[in-house]
């Protein structure tokens, strides 16, 4: 291909990427603004955020997408209206927005490190478990704190939910600043990392990340090991929903973990449009979060792969229009994350063969295929896992 056709095909992927994300535009500024809520017509989320991001003295901003000096925590309460469908996002039209059936804030408040305690007694409940979500690319502030807080919600997981909000612009055409930004930020996840996991008090520590944020995990969770000598033992999943991550540097980086790792879970989609661009971006190299498990390399990799279960999503048809965030958008997956994954449980067990807690209707019946690598068909979710 000639650098004219490639250069044209780039503008108009790129191009068509900006179209479909245009409405996120038109959002009005400031939602994040406290105001009161009905209990009786939402649920309330309550989150720990800890920010790189510059902060931003905007009403109802609070955090731009320029780089912040240090890292800056805050409590953010979120109103989640109850009359709405599982995956989604009911955005304000203007401000300040109506709680019976908008997102909300009702209450924002920075935090000092001491107050981190008394903020982990309030929401863990028994279980004790930590869920530390990191977001992607072209995520503002309150994309990422809405984001989580219905995944938080719909999951219904019994955690103390963290987010880490990294410097994102939010803007299409800020791919490379976004990716130096999860760079800048990868110590500072190290350092949230550590100090859930070192709390006598936190039973054990998920991570979760989306496209971009999936880079930033892996290498601090990579840092960590090659740091201290090894992974916390608490932190006992890692889960990677469409991974932005070259498939070479991945496999590199686990490596580099060590034996002692969390089990790592992958949502993958051959339709991912938004990981289409990155490969054109990144050398036309494959994206993690794109690869087809069912066509070699791949398959003949999970003969040998331990720890690691991929969940291949290309056949919903119900997730989001770039087929980049179905593991938040579909409610099958976000059902299957609150029920099993998040909890540390493996998704190949008895219960989704036959009877599937998800519905036979849903999922369907689980056929194990393969021998050394178990690949588990519940349509239309195909399941890799090593036996």
């Amino acid at each position: 291909m000639s650098s004219v056709a490639c250069f044209l095909s780039r503008a108009l992927l790129i191009l068509g990427l900006a179209l479909g994300l245009s409405a996120c535009a038109s959002r009005p500024q400031g939602v994040l603004a406290p105001v009161q809520a009905d209990p009786a017509a939402a649920s309330k989320v309550d989150l720990l955020v800890a920010t790189t991001r510059a902060p931003d003295p905007a009403p109802g901003v609070y955090f731009n997408g320029e780089r912040g000096p240090n890292l800056s925590l805050d409590n953010i309460v979120v109103s989640v209206p109850n009359q709405r469908e599982v995956g989604s996002i009911q955005w304000p039209n203007r401000v300040p927005g109506d709680p019976a059936r908008d997102f909300v804030t009702t209450k924002v408040s920075s935090m000092q490190p001491s107050e981190a305690k008394a903020w982990f007694k309030r929401t863990a409940g028994k279980p004790r478990r930590v869920l530390i979500f990191v977001h992607g690319f072209n995520t503002q502030f309150a994309d990422s704190v809405f984001r989580f807080a219905q995944i938080v919600h719909d999951t219904d997981a019994n955690v103390a939910p963290i987010l880490f909000s990294w410097p994102s612009r939010g803007n299409i055409f800020d791919y490379n600043y976004d990716r130096e930004s999860a760079n800048y930020s990868r110590s500072e996840l190290a350092t949230v990392i550590r100090a859930a996991a070192s709390s006598p008090a936190v039973s054990d520590v998920t991570i979760m990340a989306h496209s971009m944020g999936g880079w930033l995990a892996v290498e601090a969770v990579r840092q960590i090991a090659l740091q201290d000598g090894r992974v916390p033992a608490k932190v006992s999943n890692l889960i990677l929903a469409s991974p932005d991550l070259d498939i070479d540097v991945f496999r590199k980086q686990v490596l580099e973990m060590g034996p002692q790792r969390p089990h790592i879970t992958l949502f993958v989609s051959q339709n991912d449009r938004a990981l289409r661009l990155s490969r054109l971006l990144s050398g036309r190299m494959t994206r993690l979060g794109a690869v087809d498990i069912t066509k070699e390399p791949y398959l003949s990799q999970m003969e040998s792969a331990t720890g690691i279960t991929v969940l291949d999503l290309t056949a919903l048809q119900n997730g989001d229009r770039l087929n980049h965030s179905k593991f938040a958008t579909s409610p099958e997956v976000v059902q299957l994350m609150g029920d099993r994954l998040i909890k540390g449980q493996r998704v190949t067990d008895s219960s989704l063969s036959g009877s599937n807690s998800l519905g036979a209707t849903t999922l369907g019946a689980g056929q194990v295929l393969g021998s050394a690598a178990g690949a588990v068909l519940t349509a239309p979710i195909l399941i890799f896992e090593r036996n």
